[in-house]
């Protein structure tokens, strides 16, 4: 099948197919005679999996540790959870960070007047810089340690 064929199938872009060619996370597909990029069954599933990896947020090093695993059939299953484990870690930190700037927009969006005055306490926290770091923050991230 053509990349758009591929692309269809998959719910990846033909771009980021390509991408993922460049950057050896899948084989280049060979080319028919026109020119054209073939792609597979197989192809196919590998560009399913990339997908899935994505979509939990994988990053692409991670995403080529967990492909080379799944085409190991001698894998040891506590490679994979170890990886997924260590993702999830992450997530939940990420998560923790974006909890801290959700809660100081709040904070600051609750301190503004949002009236027709220039004075604005949003604009002011964004400035505020105390060792390059907001004093409001600074203090949202003591709390939530």
């Amino acid at each position: 099948m053509k990349i758009g064929q591929a692309s269809a199938a998959t719910g990846i872009s033909e771009r980021m197919i390509r991408h993922y060619e460049k950057v050896g996370l899948i084989s280049a597909a060979p080319r028919r005679d026109c020119g054209y990029r073939d792609y597979d069954d197989a192809d196919v599933r590998t560009l399913q999996f990339i997908r899935r990896a994505r979509d939990l947020g994988f990053p692409l090093e991670e995403i080529r540790l967990l492909l080379a695993l799944w085409q190991d059939s001698g894998r040891s299953s506590a490679d994979v959870k170890s990886l997924a484990l260590a993702h999830a870690e992450e997530l939940q930190r990420r998560l923790r960070e974006m909890e801290i700037m959700r809660d100081a927009l709040l904070h600051l969006a609750e301190r503004c007047a949002g009236d027709e005055r220039p004075d604005c306490p949003i604009l002011g926290g964004l400035a505020a810089v105390d060792e390059g770091q907001d004093r409001f923050t600074a203090s949202m991230l003591k709390s939530k340690a």
